[in-house]
């Protein structure tokens, strides 16, 4: 066992500890408020509450364009692809006092999928609450941080996101801090050391510190956020270790009557797994202005760093750069369709041979109401890329997005989209090779939610 996993085991256990001896606070369901100290009197009584429910989710997709050339010219590719999607959880939670537990079971597949019978773990964990701002909370979390940019459940995707960690904090007078501490293993490996490949999470390591402070009596909100990551190296037979990398930065928010204005700043350093040293860093900034309460207006511009080369070898050539160091920043675990566009172009799939070039993503925006349960948005988004490519244009293509929701009660929610994106000759040499640069998307999403069964004795 090397130095730096002996201190992150003792770590692990100071905090355990420090769980056990301290006292606990009230939290919500994901840990990130707390109660004031004046309702610890009827926590910390022995009613207990129970609650059961259901989430159905059905997510339906029409894609056209965009797709990579057909290699063999005799034969016909039909250039579009229809599916449906469900998901299904059930959940479960349970409060007294100061103990809170919940567990939801998962399935998701398409319609029509042959052996659709796994059902996992989404969230299972156990939360402890105590005065003075103290809570711990151990267990597979589904989390979310800020604006969800670097850490978030990324819900749109059918599984989501969930974290197998020790989560401790306190929060008090306007603060608020978490500690995060994961250790990740293969079930296989209890003789054979301490290799991590392929698990159900990306990385083998996680300590995150999250603090949050909200200015008295100004409607200013500060974020800090600190991760260190340990990344797999080498191979299980040979120099088999692990590649530490960091990400700092903060989010602010400033939100003055009609106003919010929303800023962000990553840095990421460290080592990436195959041992080549990273420096990358992005920020954003949004404004959004709300000139009555059915309207929404917004502007907002991203800037994501990107590597120095093109990966796609130019014809006759051999083998690809090596990159002394890894520009392109990486969006980590956050909700990614939240940002750079809901078609999921960037960040979620991959450019040809794992080229990064980061991204510029400069977007307007409105939302507006007309009616309680209605509403319906558009947005433009002019997409680039951040690095100088050779003999391209930084321009990667133009998208327009559609959307309505509509809320027929507290349980059924319906919303329905429509996108396209004109692209450009770089965005076919980085995307789609041979393809049509003029990509559709249509899609719509039912969301059924009730409440089972509730009890309290």
């Amino acid at each position: 066992m090397d130095t730096k996993q002996s201190l992150f085991h003792g770590w692990l256990l100071a905090g355990l500890l420090t769980a056990h001896v301290s006292g606990w606070a009230q939290t919500d369901s994901t840990g990130m408020q707390l109660s004031d100290n004046a309702s610890h009197t009827q926590t910390l009584g022995t009613e207990n509450r129970l609650s059961i429910g259901l989430n159905f989710m059905t997510h339906g997709e029409v894609r056209g364009g965009g797709l990579p050339g057909n290699a063999n010219p005799d034969e016909t590719v039909e250039k579009r692809a229809n599916f449906l999607l469900g998901r299904t959880r059930l959940s479960v939670g349970y409060e007294r006092g100061v103990l809170e537990a919940r567990a939801v079971l998962q399935n998701q597949a398409v319609w029509g999928q042959k052996n659709n019978t796994t059902v996992n773990l989404y969230e299972g964990w156990a939360k402890l609450t105590a005065p003075f701002g103290l809570f711990a909370q151990i267990g597979r979390i589904a989390l979310s941080y800020d604006d969800e940019r670097i850490i978030g459940p990324n819900d749109w995707a059918m599984a989501s996101r969930a974290h197998d960690l020790l989560r401790v904090g306190y929060q008090g007078h306007g603060h608020q801090v978490h500690a995060l501490l994961a250790y990740n293993q293969n079930p296989e490996n209890m003789t054979t050391g301490t290799y991590y490949k392929d698990g159900a999470q990306a990385y083998k390591t996680m300590q995150v510190v999250w603090y949050h402070y909200d200015v008295p009596k100004i409607p200013v909100g500060a974020s800090l956020l600190f991760m260190n990551i340990g990344m797999q190296a080498g191979q299980k037979d040979n120099n088999a270790h692990t590649e530490y990398q960091q990400l700092v930065g903060g989010y602010v928010t400033y939100t003055p009557r009609r106003w919010k204005v929303e800023g962000s700043y990553y840095r990421q350093m460290g080592h990436h797994e195959d041992e080549i040293k990273i420096e990358a860093w992005m920020a954003s900034g949004k404004v959004s202005y709300y000139p009555s309460d059915m309207v929404r207006l917004e502007v907002g511009y991203d800037y994501l760093s990107g590597d120095d080369y093109v990966a796609v070898p130019k014809p006759g050539t051999i083998g690809l750069p090596r990159h002394e160091v890894y520009k392109g920043f990486s969006t980590l675990y956050g909700s990614h369709h939240k940002f750079y566009g809901v078609m999921d172009y960037f960040y979620e799939s991959a450019y040809n041979s794992g080229f990064t070039p980061g991204l510029q993503n400069a977007f307007v925006g409105v939302q507006y109401r007309p009616i309680a349960p209605l509403t319906v948005k558009a947005a433009y988004h002019y997409m680039a890329v951040a690095t100088t490519l050779e003999g391209l244009d930084k321009t990667l293509g133009h998208d327009i997005e559609l959307e309505a929701a509509y809320r027929f009660s507290k349980d059924v929610a319906l919303s329905a989209g429509y996108s396209f994106m004109h692209g450009t000759k770089t965005m076919d040499r980085l995307k789609h090779e041979a393809g049509d640069s003029n990509v559709r998307w249509g899609w719509f999403s039912l969301i059924v939610s009730p409440r089972l069964f509730s009890t309290k004795w």
